[in-house]
């Protein structure tokens, strides 16, 4: 049998799953043991055993001055501006994937200066965005949307025109507007493509989050990663990514169950 041809068992599916985790957990174990035990003073690589425990200290104990547990803070501050720049970008996406998708007056007019705005680095804006829109939230929110709503458009302009000719067709002879051809055949067909885009935008996403925070904010998860590195401070660091791992799968994983639960006719097709 051809190796191409084999397909795991539900068992040893989720062995293949499990295992790149848990190399990469026994390669940080062994290089910490080997750091610690030439440098028991060594920052570089804490054990297992003190990243767990300061998770449990971050997670429970309130700040010595405020009494507030700043790590839900800082997460509830970096989700809000989140959500709120990936809907905006998700928003605003639809519209114009859709205008330039179905209307070639809008694809000859908008389709170029979209990929043209795509290829600008947007954390190169960042010093250009905190002069206009300041050091606030706002700056924060505008940099997540400049950094995914280009290409959230791009791919839902495609997805739009690639819809199957026959069924625009249908429609008008039924007497549909474009209107209507836009609500209720060309939307449909677009949502599942939608999430997708989301789900593929939320690396990016963070990335701009974190970047805006480490310059401006004074609450975050980028922020505090970027407040402890100047103490060395690596088992708070890991704490924070790992948290941010953990927070970006189950936003992965929700948008995915969303496809599956509303567009399972989309999923067939993956």
């Amino acid at each position: 049998m051809r190796l191409i041809n084999i397909k795991p068992g539900p068992a040893l599916a989720l062995f293949l799953v499990l295992l790149p985790f848990a190399a990469v957990l026994v390669a940080y174990a062994v290089g910490s043991d080997i750091r610690l035990t030439a440098n028991p003073s060594d920052k570089l690589l804490p054990a297992p055993g003190t990243v767990g425990d300061t998770m449990m200290r971050l997670l429970t104990e309130g700040d010595r001055r405020t009494g507030r547990i700043l790590f839900w803070y800082d997460t509830w501050a970096s989700l809000q501006r989140l959500w709120l720049g990936i809907a905006i970008s998700a928003s605003v996406g639809l519209v114009f994937g859709l205008l330039i998708g179905l209307f070639p007056l809008m694809r000859s007019l908008l389709a170029q200066f979209v990929a043209v705005l795509s290829m600008i680095p947007p954390l190169a804006l960042l010093p250009i965005l905190f002069i206009v829109f300041g050091l606030g939230e706002l700056s924060k929110v505008v940099l997540i949307v400049v950094g995914t709503l280009p290409f959230i458009i791009r791919d839902l302009s495609q997805r739009t025109y690639e819809i199957p000719q026959e069924l625009l067709v249908k429609a008008q002879t039924l007497g549909a507007s474009s209107w209507v051809i836009a609500i209720r055949v060309a939307l449909p067909q677009v949502m599942p493509r939608l999430i997708q885009a989301v789900r593929l935008s939320l690396g990016p996403a963070w990335l701009f989050l974190i970047a805006a925070e480490a310059i401006a904010a004074d609450l975050g998860l980028g922020y505090r990663i970027f407040l402890v590195r100047r103490y060395l401070a690596m088992d708070v660091i890991l704490t924070y990514v790992i948290w941010i791992t953990i927070l970006a799968f189950a936003m992965d994983w929700l948008l995915r169950w969303a496809s599956r639960r509303f567009y399972p006719w989309a999923e067939e097709g993956l």
